[in-house]
């Protein structure tokens, strides 16, 4: 199948074919890595071909991706990837860095990062035929799983906590999924997900669980790569910072540029900075412990697309910033709410998981970890409508004033 040959558990090292294994190892429930024959694409795949593609979308890449093509022409699922680039020169200039970039994540079609491993595993969910596939979610990946099997004509089912965002659940409802509420967190959504697929015979998307979700969210590393990186011609390592939860997007972009330098196009690993909110900060907690040891904690934050007990993806996700000479990060609710009113202050709407990473990168600056002339990239990874709850804890709220010229004067102090 293309140019994936196997597996390799990132616990214990095994190796596995393709038709031998799922979803994780079963020596020790290690998360799989997705192996490429690297020597073949080095000898086959173009760089300029992938330059003068007019695919604008995660599917330019598609010679480094595990999946074949999967049709779908015209439809949302196509339209996945190559998000926009900002260069905000007010924030870089108040944070006192030189290069600052950022991608917002939030203008995939589902309006979050998540569609990007939805994509590939609803690709890959028709190349085993598979009917139905499942995920837990505290919103955006059953979202994007919702939207992209919609396109593609697939049945999905979506567990997810019931105290999910509003917003969330009606992405998930409209775009036909059969959603269920489950009276508990998304630990208890996502082993019951497991639980379900194993019984009923569904293909299962869950996050730090399918390895072809890391697949797809390596796309965001290769866009970063050509959109800044080469494009730009940097001379020093970029630092990107990535919010995290469950671990999955901060190692799938890791897993993206790791690819990029086997296949001989990039030439020296980026920084990769973690970011955590304080009330769910399990990834970090290993971090600053030195270990790779990921231990639950009851999370309370209102990032609720990063509040996960147990991170299902830890060890990469530690991994992601020890290998690269990276950090982690842990900031405040508070800190992440003054981050969407300041983001949004450029013209960009985000919801916490998003404001997260800006927050880190403010945090980063003022401890010494940024210096002036280290290129920044700070990734977006979902809208400001996917919590507009959240999005008016960060503004004031507006006045209401008599219908009269005279009150908008009395009200604007004019």
């Amino acid at each position: 199948m293309k140019d994936f040959i196997g597996y390799r558990c990132s616990v214990c090292a095994t190796e596995y074919q393709p038709q031998e294994i799922s979803y994780t190892c079963p020596k020790d429930g290690g998360n799989l890595d997705v192996i490429l024959d690297y020597e073949k694409i080095r000898g086959s795949v173009s760089l300029e071909d992938v330059l003068k593609s007019n695919d604008f979308s995660i599917w330019r890449y598609l010679p480094l991706l595990p999946v074949g093509d999967p049709g779908y022409s015209g439809t949302a699922l196509r339209s996945v990837g190559w998000t926009p680039i900002y260069y905000p020169r007010n924030l870089a200039r108040k944070l006192g860095v030189r290069q600052l970039w950022l991608k917002d994540d939030g203008r995939n079609p589902t309006a979050s990062f998540k569609d990007r491993a939805s994509a590939v595993v609803v690709a890959r969910a028709k190349e085993i035929n598979a009917e139905v596939v499942v995920t837990a979610s505290t919103g955006n990946a059953g979202a994007a799983l919702a939207g992209m099997a919609a396109a593609a004509n697939h049945q999905a089912v979506i567990f997810a906590p019931k105290t999910a965002p509003p917003a969330k659940v009606a992405q998930l409802l409209v775009f036909g999924a059969r959603v269920l509420l489950v009276d508990g967190n998304y630990d208890q959504a996502f082993d019951l997900s497991i639980e379900a697929a194993k019984e009923f015979g569904w293909y299962c998307r869950n996050t730090g669980y399918n390895p072809f979700t890391a697949e797809g969210k390596k796309t965001a590393a290769f866009e970063i790569w050509e959109q800044v990186i080469f494009s730009g011609g940097l001379k020093n390592s970029l630092n990107v910072f990535v919010s995290v939860g469950d671990g999955n997007i901060i190692s799938g972009i890791h897993k993206g540029f790791k690819d990029l330098i086997e296949i001989g196009w990039l030439d020296h690993m980026p920084r990769i900075f973690g970011i955590q909110s304080e009330g769910s900060a399990s990834v970090a907690n290993a971090y600053f412990a030195g270990n790779e040891i990921i231990e639950p904690v009851k999370a309370a934050t209102l990032a609720d697309s990063i509040s996960v007990d147990l991170p299902r993806d830890g060890l990469r996700a530690v991994r992601a910033a020890t290998q690269t000479g990276g950090r982690y990060i842990t900031v405040s609710d508070k800190a992440i709410i003054d981050c969407i009113a300041l983001l949004g202050k450029e013209g960009i709407f985000v919801e916490p998981a998003a404001s997260t990473a800006y927050a880190g990168l403010i945090n980063a600056v003022q401890e010494g970890h940024i210096q002036p002339n280290d290129p920044v990239l700070v990734m977006l990874t979902g809208s400001g409508l996917k919590d507009v709850k959240a999005a008016t804890m960060s503004v004031e709220a507006a006045p209401i004033i008599e219908p009269s010229l005279a009150a908008v004067k009395k009200t604007l102090n004019i």
